[in-house]
């Protein structure tokens, strides 16, 4: 535990990623294996659900300090961050470590940690108890935000990869792959992380999803057309569709297992040949066009999908690339190579399928399933869950420019751009893929509220709630925390506390003198805001100084921009 505390506070004292990296190869390498894998867990964005709850921390922290409820609830306000608050206001501990020094992070987990979640109130209160008073702030401070589900720290997951990598003596690309998956925090699995072992073919372990760039210049710079796979940018959840080993799993970006939620498609790709992975974008879907996002929204975290909301809600893997056929890692093929493979492979799918929805009791269709023959005509097309992503023709970039300026009518959010010659890559390297995004909504709207952020901002009032009028009222349209400068943030910060009408919890009504320009990547009906309109990626284009709330947009000007934009 003192360790894995000093390893926090080594990240979080510093934005350096030389720094950074030097303190989690330190870690890792003098780390027991169990230790180590609970802190990988930790670090790399994992957390236990919350085990106690808060109000019940807050009340047993008063008495452990000895002062009233009220007291904690105001540092807690002005503090915006409950696990330091504690840390800061508990009493000095009480128990020696001299003799019997702190076990390591994993002892810590299993035996004071994990028996929260099954305890009754009275048996909580005595262990959080007895193990503050074994803790000096800079360890309550880490322990209290496992406990709340709250602990991050700034550490991105590719400075894991390349500090492992570096103990291991292997490139981040394979340490990256060992990462994915239903990796557990046990020293064998993290041993097996550094060894290699199980890096054969596992039946449910995805690959590192490579990721797309912003276009920033203009696309003629990137050379000849002709050299580059152009398609929509489709929004919806980008996915690995897995078939091995007599089974499907979908894997969604976030590293999640989301197959139940979504049986249609698992039910499609069983039609895959075995050792095929392919990646993709999972959309909303009904008939020829892709539903909103919001819809796509309903089928997602569900553990399962009833027959209501599949008529409801349909949706369709869009198929991108094939990283794997065969069972052989496709990756390193140019991707003309993968695409005309992938073509192949989801049009003889989609025959399978039409065959089998019109005759479900016929006998199987003879032969391997996917060799390179003529094939009778299917029966009339049935809607399928699985398709190939169009590919846009452009002969000039004046071309493909036509094709982006269409890309709300697609209901894309615009068009990618891809190396014809390029390997299938892991995360973001910039060169080979690129995202030519749509120019976004924008409006003026008024700031209302705000709420105070998280970690550095836990004390500055960054989360701001933002109006437009709707027949001579401000109503809340839409909430954003990006956009302003550091000096911005501390301007707005000073208006929300001199200008604050009432108080709601953490959330401060202000007076509506602020306007500010948003974009936004679309606009939906909803019944949650008394707008009714939901904004998609609201974020702050910038301060309109020079405007008064009078200047803002309405709901009905809002509303209309779809149109105008279509």
């Amino acid at each position: 535990m003192e360790a894995f505390t000093r390893l926090f506070y080594a990240l979080d004292a510093t934005t350096r990623t030389s720094v950074k990296l030097a303190a989690l190869g330190e870690y890792f390498r003098a780390a027991e294996p169990e230790d180590a894998a609970w802190s990988l867990h930790f670090l790399s964005g994992q957390r236990l659900k919350r085990l106690v709850k808060t109000s019940l921390l807050r009340l047993w922290a008063a008495e452990a300090a000895d002062m009233p409820l009220w007291i904690v609830d105001e540092c807690y306000e002005m503090a915006g961050d409950l696990a330091e608050t504690l840390a800061l206001l508990l009493p000095p501990k009480t128990q020696s470590t001299e003799t019997a020094p702190l076990p390591g992070l994993a002892a810590v987990v299993q035996a004071r940690l994990l028996p929260l979640a099954t305890m009754d109130e009275p048996r909580q209160r005595a262990l959080l108890r007895e193990t503050w008073a074994l803790l000096d702030s800079r360890q309550r401070l880490v322990w209290n935000k496992l406990i709340t589900g709250a602990f991050r720290v700034g550490v991105s997951r590719t400075l894991l990869v390349r500090a492992l990598a570096g103990i291991a003596g292997v490139e981040p690309a394979i340490m990256q792959h060992r990462l994915m998956g239903d990796w557990k925090p046990t020293a064998s699995h993290y041993l097996g992380l550094l060894s290699g072992e199980g890096d054969g073919p596992q039946p449910a372990r995805p690959y590192p999803f490579y990721l797309a760039s912003p276009l920033e210049d203009e696309p003629a710079t990137l050379g000849e057309v002709r050299d580059w796979q152009c398609e929509w940018k489709w929004d919806g959840i980008r996915a690995q569709v897995i078939r091995r080993a007599g089974q499907c799993v979908i894997w969604s970006r976030g590293e999640e297992i989301i197959t139940t939620a979504f049986p249609e498609v698992a039910e499609m790709a069983q039609l895959l040949p075995e050792g095929t992975v392919l990646d993709g974008e999972l959309l909303a879907w009904r008939g020829e066009e892709p539903l909103p996002f919001a819809q796509l929204q309903r089928r997602i975290n569900r553990q399962s999908a009833s027959a209501r909301l599949r008529t409801e809600v349909p949706v369709i893997f869009m198929a991108y690339d094939l990283l794997e056929y065969g069972g052989e890692d496709w990756r390193g093929h140019a991707l003309e190579v993968r695409r005309a493979r992938m073509e192949s492979l989801v049009a003889l799918t989609m025959v399978k399928f039409a065959r089998q929805a019109s005759a479900p009791a016929a006998a199987p269709v003879q032969g391997e399933l996917f060799a390179e023959q003529e094939m009778a005509p299917p029966p009339p097309p049935l809607p399928s869950p699985l398709r190939a992503s169009l590919l846009l023709a452009a002969d000039s970039w004046e071309a493909l420019a036509a094709w982006q300026e269409k890309a709300r009518v697609a209901g894309t959010e615009g068009v990618m751009l891809k190396l014809r010659a390029s390997p299938y890559g892991t995360g973001r390297q910039r060169g080979a893929w690129w995202k030519w995004k749509v120019t976004p909504y924008t409006c003026d709207a008024v700031l209302i509220a705000a709420q105070p952020g998280h970690g550095r901002r836990a004390t500055l009032f960054t989360d701001y709630t933002f109006a437009v009028w709707d027949r001579g009222e401000l109503v809340p349209v839409a909430k954003a925390y990006s956009g302003l400068t550091d000096e911005e943030i501390d301007r707005v910060d000073a208006f929300v506390r001199e200008n604050t009408t009432s108080r709601f919890g953490p959330v401060r009504a202000v007076r509506p003198e602020l306007v500010f320009e948003l974009a936004f990547e679309g606009i939906q009906e909803s019944t949650r805001h008394r707008s009714g309109l939901a904004l998609r990626f609201p974020r702050i284009a910038r301060w309109r100084q020079d405007k008064k709330p009078a200047d803002a947009d309405t709901a009905e000007m809002v509303r209309g921009l779809r149109e105008v934009k279509r």
